[in-house]
């Protein structure tokens, strides 16, 4: 398929309803309301070309931004394609849910990480800490520098309380995937966790809640699965 007939495609799927949630979790016009599940069953597999994937994420369009995150290859992103995806990407979610997870996957992973993180716009700072959270659920414990995770954790516990609100979002979960993925620092997250407590974000006009890392790596514990990786961080 070409990026016309996937956005043709893309407008038949959307509903009134899908969009008005989707814009009540922030995201902006232009927008069809497309299910992810729908995007997945009816789509994915019809785009082989990244540069059909490009030419969606240039759209500015939300549903076709999601669609370019869950087709293109990984290993043919560059850093500067994700740098500029963070710039002008439609919403936080998609900074979030696809271009940091699309970056985590990435051999630059933590530079961008790191680099998104010092940044003073909070969409961005944003995508830096869900890099870098997504980054440690993949990589082998062996290829993680421990000392930099754990300077992150504490930087995490001496200012999620004063960050941006979306951050706040991020470090939590942030401190959840260092519990939940690296056992090296499993006994530092979960001091964290405990130490930085409830972390109250405004999450506007929804019912989502922000989980409390304590009880969320507890589970993790309990379920013997500290340390099982995942095999990619776009869903």
């Amino acid at each position: 398929m070409n990026t016309n007939e996937v956005m043709q495609q893309l407008e038949s799927l959307g509903s009134e309803q899908t969009k008005k949630t989707l814009c009540r979790h922030g995201v902006n016009e232009p927008v069809f309301g497309v299910k992810i599940g729908d995007m997945k069953k009816l789509l994915v597999k019809k785009i082989k070309d990244s540069n059909v994937s490009r030419e969606l994420f240039a759209t500015g369009n939300y549903d076709a931004q999601y669609l370019a995150g869950l087709t293109i290859n990984p290993k043919e992103v560059t850093k500067e394609e994700l740098l500029t995806w963070a710039e002008t990407a439609n919403c936080s979610a998609i900074n979030e849910a696809i271009v940091a997870s699309l970056a985590a996957e990435t051999p630059y992973a933590t530079e961008l990480a790191k680099t998104w993180m010092a940044s003073d716009e909070e969409r961005i700072e944003d995508t830096g800490w869900s890099c870098y959270a997504n980054y440690l659920s993949l990589t082998p414990n062996e290829e993680i520098n421990e000392t930099e995770v754990l300077t992150l954790l504490e930087n995490v516990e001496k200012n999620i309380h004063e960050a941006k609100n979306s951050v706040k979002y991020t470090m939590n979960q942030f401190v959840i995937c260092t519990g939940s993925y690296y056992p090296p620092l499993l006994e530092k997250a979960i001091s964290v966790a405990k130490n930085i407590g409830q972390v109250h974000v405004d999450m506007g006009d929804t019912s989502c809640k922000v989980p409390l890392a304590s009880d969320y790596i507890e589970k993790v514990i309990e379920k013997d699965r500290v340390g099982k990786k995942r095999k990619r961080a776009i869903c």
